[in-house]
């Protein structure tokens, strides 16, 4: 009789803290709060500054006192560019560590993949770079940046609306199921431009050896300006091949991704410009208003660069709301939070940061020809007509 009961109370106990994890996670009433980020940090593309940069803001954060005594416990995975480290690395933030909500991610694949997940179990995830499809199409994800559909329109605006460029050819490296998306965009600009690009090709690959062939072909259609979605060393490769074409006078209509100061210093020839909208402040300007994350980064030794802006406004961003929150800080109470959130302005961003709106504006920078050095060319924000 005694065994029965004990094994009803285990039972029992069992059931209760079964019942307690699923209340929130990492939010009991004075322990540390769990946050949590999937990022690709290792790989052929990756983007480590993005959580670097949230984890210095986040123990900036706790050293100032955090939140009424309580730290911010911030667990940031690597998902190596691997859909099954992917997906196991969300699992054992949200589930075994019980993250009240990600911040600060930044991945090739995490989103499309996790988006499911994260809605079943009520966890928001803030990233610091949003890159595939399921960033913008989930409502339990909210990127601080603009993304690479949104900047493809950019700068596809901006190269025909203030440029005022024809013959815009559009090539693609294609992530995943990205190219419905990309096309989106293009077909957005379309509607506002009425031009259409004048030739498209989406078999561009990921890092590969020798660009010379797309280039070749590109020239061959009578392009005058390549919008293009590459990364760092792809985007290098690409001018490289051009110039080895001699051909001098394309115009490159590039996304925030190639925006780097080592982009800049491994370009000679730039041909008639290369142009980017970058998604937030042009982080190469000292100034006023990237002064907190400058300092930061450096104190920390982060590069500057914009995907190290994104994870420090993505941080940035969860901490304003926390501040703002009454009573338990659960998993559940954090999405409340954050989706009853009122717009966060900030000089670094051209759209104030809101749960679920997105960021349509970018500031226009240039590369010139033997510069070395990205140079501001507008006086405000470049955006994308609301009709």
């Amino acid at each position: 009789m005694k065994k029965k009961l004990f094994a009803a109370a285990a039972l029992v106990v069992t059931g209760v803290l079964a019942l307690g994890g699923c209340a929130g996670g990492g939010g009991d009433a004075g322990g540390d709060i769990v946050v949590g980020s999937v990022n690709t940090k290792s790989g052929p593309a990756t983007f480590p500054e993005a959580s670097q940069a949230a984890a210095a803001v986040f123990d900036a954060f706790n050293k100032a006192g955090g939140l009424d005594g309580r730290k911010i416990d911030y667990k940031s995975l690597d998902d190596k560019g691997d859909p099954a480290s992917a997906t196991a690395a969300a699992r054992e933030l949200v589930g075994s560590d019980e993250a009240v909500a990600l911040v600060g991610s930044a991945s090739l694949i995490e989103c499309e993949l996790n988006a499911k997940y994260y809605e079943q179990e009520g966890i928001l995830s803030i990233p610091g770079i949003g890159v595939d499809t399921g960033c913008f199409d989930s409502k339990n994800i909210s990127p601080a940046n603009v993304g690479p559909f949104n900047d493809m329109t950019l700068t596809l605006l901006y190269g025909s609306e203030v440029l005022k460029l024809k013959d815009i050819c559009v090539l693609l490296e294609i992530a995943g199921s990205t190219r419905p998306t990309y096309q989106a965009a293009i077909d957005k600009w379309t509607e506002i431009s009425g031009q259409k690009p004048k030739y498209v090709d989406d078999t561009v690959p990921y890092g590969a050896s020798d660009y010379t062939p797309y280039i070749v072909k590109a020239r061959a259609a009578g392009c005058k300006a390549l919008a293009i979605n590459p990364v760092e060393p792809d985007a290098i490769g690409q001018v490289k091949a051009a110039n080895a074409q001699g051909w001098d006078d394309v115009t490159w209509l590039y996304l925030t991704s190639v925006y780097s100061e080592n982009f800049a210093k491994a370009v000679d020839d730039a041909g008639a410009g290369i142009y980017v909208p970058a998604e937030f402040y042009p982080f190469t300007e000292e100034n006023d208003i990237n002064k907190e994350w400058r300092d930061l980064m450096v104190k920390n030794d982060i590069p500057l660069t914009a995907f190290s802006q994104g994870g420090f406004l993505a941080a940035k961003h969860f901490i304003a709301v926390l501040k703002e929150m009454k009573g338990d800080i659960t998993r559940e109470t954090v999405a409340t939070a954050l989706r009853d959130m009122k717009p966060i302005e900030n000089p670094m961003i051209g759209t104030p940061y809101t749960f679920g709106v997105d960021n349509t504006a970018g500031w226009p920078i240039e590369l010139k020809s033997g510069t070395h050095a990205w140079e501001k060319i507008a006086d405000d924000w470049f955006r994308i007509p609301e009709n």
